[in-house]
């Protein structure tokens, strides 16, 4: 009886360890593999000539997957139609119908970011695959830099494209190109494996990507000449991008508007309630919280039929004693919903803004509700200041000096004097420049591509200037000459910001 009793635990013990060991542990993660996938072997052979390829096989070491080949996988000349991509294991095929390629033409199978391995996702480096259907390879190439003409500075975000030169002036709006070619940081760009032939080259920000310029809010660049390529890039292609202004009376234009006020009707004819808010920042009254500088803001659900200025009081607090001060009231230009309240503001005082009833009614006279508010303005401790030290080459009428901030300009004029003196800037960042206004309309104008009219041109300050609240800023527009330091590091010219005492 002992014995069985012994022999029982013993069994259970042996069960017991027999489900310990039975756990599945996880084994330890390895090193992660970070090698990508290498080309083994490609057929037909790579750089062939007098040879039209319509498939190419490339085999790997591994198994690999395919990577949005659809954008990734480019022939240059551009192709009627893309290519087809297909995937088994650990090759990749891509077909084109012998039909659609030319005579005498080099073409370059560009890979890009379209393969990558199937375990890790390392992607396959860049690979280009080349063929010709003649007895040579076409090498030349051309290059050149792509600026925003808006403000002068680098624009890398463009595809450059290229047609025949036998084409009209308007192929960009009607075709695709024959050659693309990417913008690298800095705005430069180089388009290689061109044959000596005639060219037109265009420079366009492709916001639906279907490679060709389609207005509205897409940017286009050009220039007037017909360009030819050469072995090595002696003079630069400069490429202005901008965006063209639609004429007010448009057909399209007008669509747009008529379409526009239409949702905006049906929209209020919904709507039982007409409401408004005012921005102003009353949550305490101690904070400076309005501007002194722009007027209050407004915002009325739908647009006002009549205005009542009467109907409104502005009053500041004077020793305990509120003393009612002027005011404007207007609707502003591109929004009739926006009404914007301005007055000759103190610094750092306490208002009451007072809406009365009917201060505004609508087309069908309804009145608004009544309001108050209490706040405070900031004081010119809240803002910065600038003064530009401006070449007296740019002392004409011809030059209009801007200053532009995140979502406006702050200053737009005649350049009269070498020194433009700024003041109550709010913090932030802003962008400085130079236009060439030829026609002296006071104001940047934006080209035309098919009158052929160029954009005018910017100088711009290259650096982005950073104002500090109650600090001065001060700075030569223009690049010191080589050999002379300046204060502000990596700055093309002298920057200096110095507390206000």
């Amino acid at each position: 009886m002992m014995r069985s009793a012994i022999r029982f635990f013993i069994i259970i013990i042996v069960l017991c360890l027999g489900a310990g060991c039975a756990n599945i542990v996880p084994p330890e993660g390895g090193k992660k593999d970070t090698t990508p996938p290498k080309l083994v072997s490609v057929s037909p052979a790579d750089s062939l000539l007098n040879t039209r390829v319509s498939k190419i096989d490339l085999r790997f070491n591994e198994y690999v997957e395919l990577n949005n080949a659809s954008a990734e996988v480019q022939v240059s000349p551009l192709l009627p139609f893309p290519p087809t991509v297909s995937l088994n294991g650990r090759h990749v095929t891509v077909s084109m119908p012998d039909s659609v390629l030319m005579e005498n033409t080099t073409y370059r199978v560009s890979m890009n970011n379209a393969i990558k391995d199937l375990r890790e996702g390392n992607p396959f480096p860049p690979y280009t695959y080349v063929f010709s259907t003649s007895s040579y390879f076409d090498s030349l190439q051309l290059g050149g830099i792509v600026y925003d003409a808006a403000t002068g500075m680098p624009d890398s975000s463009s595809l450059i494209l290229v047609y025949s030169a036998a084409k009209s002036d308007s192929v960009v709006v009607q075709e695709k190109p024959l050659y693309i070619g990417k913008v690298a940081t800095g705005g430069h760009f180089d388009v290689k494996g061109l044959p000596g032939k005639r060219f037109r080259i265009y420079a366009l920000h492709d916001a639906n990507k279907n490679l060709t310029y389609d207005g509205g809010e897409e940017m286009i660049g050009f220039i007037d000449s017909i360009v030819v390529p050469t072995d090595s890039i002696a003079q630069l292609i400069i490429l202005k991008v901008f965006k063209e202004t639609m004429p007010p009376d448009s057909a399209k234009s007008v669509t747009q508007r008529s379409g526009i006020n239409k949702l905006r009707k049906n929209r209020d004819a919904d709507k039982d309630v007409w409401g408004y808010g005012v921005a102003i920042d009353i949550s305490d009254i101690n904070k400076r919280t309005v501007e002194i500088i722009e007027p209050i803001k407004i915002t009325l659900s739908r647009a006002a039929d009549t205005l009542n200025p009467q109907r409104i009081f502005l009053s500041y607090d004077s020793s305990g004693v509120a003393v009612e001060t002027a005011f404007t009231l207007k609707k502003d230009t591109a929004k009739p919903e926006l009404l914007l309240l301005n007055s000759n503001w103190k610094e750092d005082m306490v208002y009451t803004l007072r809406l009365l009833k009917g201060f505004a009614k609508d087309s069908a006279g309804n009145e608004l509700m009544p309001s108050k508010y209490i706040f405070r303005t900031k004081n010119d401790d809240d803002y910065g200041k600038l003064s530009v030290n401006i070449p007296v080459k740019y002392k004409s009428p011809e030059y209009l000096f801007m200053v532009n901030g995140d979502a406006d300009t702050i200053y737009n004029q005649q350049i009269t004097d070498t020194v433009v003196r700024l003041i109550r800037i709010k913090p932030g960042n802003y962008r400085l420049r130079i236009i060439v206004d030829k026609n002296r309309n006071g104001k940047w104008d934006t080209g035309d591509l098919f009158e052929k009219r160029q954009p005018e041109n910017v100088i711009p300050y290259t650096d982005v200037l950073q104002v500090k609240a109650g600090w001065d800023n001060t700075i030569d527009f223009e690049k010191l000459e080589k050999g002379k330091k300046s204060k502000a590091a990596n700055s093309p010219g002298k920057r200096e910001q110095t507390p206000e005492k």
